[in-house]
């Protein structure tokens, strides 16, 4: 297929923009490259002067390519229900830049990849365009192959499950919030003192044996055994954020903006009296997962 590098040019205009589209439905670099890819090649073959907004028509097709390959992974994931693997997440994130990837996590929100990830793949669709993109329920809807009307609920249903219903209020919330932001912040940096003045004397952590590595307790009490334990193997909360967990504030805990582990935490005061690792899959599928505002 010969290139026409003035199409090539037009076409690179538009690539980050269709990019950062493909990665907050996919919530994987590497896939939302496999996309733009795909959509380059589809522009070639198609007269591009016959079209009168090239990036509208490239938002179109990345947009259905993505949510081809949305469906492909609710397949998969259909397929391997009953087969999980204790030491192996189901749906693996392909392999790309760690660093890019960890940037674009990030600046979206770990908890909101996570989020989208349970939505239906039309629901996700409907959403992202929508909400963060401001793309027309009429543009959007031959996409997810819906009527205006249904594409509207499509979203409003995607947004009610993205936002969640916190069971206490805002106040309380917001103090939870406190606590395990603070929770992290001495996580990250690896503050045994830190961490000890966010805990209660008698602070209990439990966790799914799938959260541990062979050997570890699945209960440690006290604030100091916790304390050092978090030192050592708290490296993860570097791909840690706050989220509402069964209406409360928790922890979702996402390497490669891939669900890896949720944290339930029991906050008394301005303190910690207990956390629990969850990460085995049938319990993770169980919990009610939303997003805090940021």
């Amino acid at each position: 297929m010969k290139r026409d590098d003035g199409l090539a040019a037009r076409f690179d205009a538009h690539r980050d923009h269709l990019r950062t589209v493909a990665y907050r439905i996919l919530g994987s670099l590497s896939e939302a490259e496999d996309a733009v890819q795909e959509a380059w090649l589809r522009l070639m073959r198609v007269d591009a002067n016959s079209i009168n907004n090239l990036g509208g028509w490239l938002t179109t097709v990345v947009s259905r390519v993505c949510l081809d390959m949305l469906r492909a992974r609710e397949s998969r994931r259909e397929e391997l229900a009953g087969h999980q693997v204790s030491d192996q997440s189901p749906d693996p994130a392909p392999a790309g830049d760690p660093a890019q990837e960890a940037l674009l996590a990030d600046s979206v929100g770990r908890a909101l990849l996570v989020v989208l990830d349970r939505l239906g793949p039309a629901e996700r669709i409907a959403f992202v365009l929508h909400d963060m993109f401001a793309v027309p329920f009429d543009e959007i809807a031959p996409i997810v192959d819906r009527s205006t009307v249904t594409t509207k609920k499509l979203a409003s249903r995607a947004r009610q499950k993205v936002r969640g219903t916190p069971s206490v209020p805002g106040v309380e919330l917001a103090r939870q919030r406190h606590v395990i932001e603070a929770f992290l912040a001495a996580s990250r940096a690896g503050d045994v003192d830190a961490v000890l003045a966010v805990l209660v004397p008698d602070v209990v952590r439990r966790a799914d044996q799938a959260a541990l590595p062979t050997g570890r307790a699945t209960e440690v009490r006290g604030a100091r055994a916790v304390a050092e334990e978090i030192v050592v193997f708290g490296r993860n909360a570097q791909f840690a954020e706050p989220a509402l967990v069964n209406g409360v504030v928790g922890i979702v805990v996402a390497p490669r903006a891939r669900l890896a582990l949720v944290l339930t935490v029991t906050v008394e005061g301005e303190r910690i009296a207990g956390y629990e690792l969850v990460a085995d899959p049938i319990r993770l599928q169980e919990l009610d997962l939303a997003v805090l505002d940021r």
